[in-house]
């Protein structure tokens, strides 16, 4: 069996998930610490699928149930940067689509623009700026999913973020709303593109989320995001930029997190 939605519908059985879920960078706790009766499907013994390169993603599907909902999981994502094509990016997406998801949370670390963020902000996505140069649904269409030409103006689900907005207040969580960006990496932006950026309207910039949550939106599929600010952008703190400083704001946070994540999901 060489085709990957075949593998994983036939590894799930009976199991119908609900919700996708996506962890990014630092995030992938949330599927160890919140997930029961979790069964896994590493990305390497699933046929025709890509393998996660980034150091701290587990690489495998978790299956299971959250607040009573049917949840496969992503513990740790594909990104452009690695090598892989877009249509290998968001393969998983496409695979969820097919098996049946109805909201896909999508989750990231991200670089704050915004100068009224600081560190640990979580930031509910109310628009993306794609500036990767390219668009996954680019190529032919799959007209079982979605339209050639989609509807791209409410991507992120205004009903999950009114439903944070007091969870988060009763949490007392250092919450947001915003505009995301979306840049190739790997490199991390120089302060320049920082400040076009705030001139173009981003709130945080990263190297995710935006080519899954098109193939999503194309698809019919309800998207929530989420950003953990994990640290300021390029030029606003004075210091170097590293990934161990976008783990360490992570692993702060990840009560406040995982809190805020759950009971979103109870929405759902």
């Amino acid at each position: 069996m060489d085709n990957p939605l075949s593998f994983l519908s036939q590894s799930l059985g009976d199991f119908k998930p609900e919700i996708g879920l996506i962890l990014g960078s630092g995030l992938g706790f949330f599927a160890d610490q919140a997930i029961e009766d979790a069964k896994t499907i590493p990305y390497d013994t699933i046929p025709g699928f890509p393998r996660s390169t980034v150091e701290e993603h587990k690489g495998q599907f978790v299956i299971g149930k959250v607040l009573g909902k049917n949840v496969i999981c992503m513990q740790g994502r594909f990104h452009f940067y690695e090598g892989y094509a877009l249509d290998q990016v968001v393969l998983p997406i496409r695979i969820m689509a097919h098996l049946g998801i109805k909201t896909l949370f999508v989750t990231n670390a991200a670089g704050g623009i915004n100068k009224s963020f600081v560190p640990g902000t979580l930031m509910m996505l109310t628009d993306h700026i794609n500036f990767m140069g390219t668009n996954p649904l680019i190529g032919p269409n799959d007209d079982a999913l979605g339209p050639r030409f989609p509807d791209m103006s409410t991507v992120y689900s205004e009903r999950l973020r009114a439903a944070a907005r007091p969870i988060a207040n009763d949490l007392d969580i250092h919450f947001a709303e915003g505009v995301y960006l979306a840049c190739t990496g790997p490199s991390y932006e120089t302060p320049a593109e920082i400040g076009m950026f705030r001139t173009l309207g981003a709130d945080a910039v990263g190297m995710s989320t935006v080519p899954e949550a098109i193939v999503a939106n194309h698809a019919c599929i309800e998207v929530c995001g989420i950003s953990c600010i994990t640290n300021l952008a390029a030029g606003m703190s004075g210091e170097a930029l590293s990934h161990e400083e976008v783990t360490e704001t992570a692993n702060r946070v990840r009560d406040s997190f995982a809190s805020l994540l759950e009971q979103l999901i109870g929405h759902a």
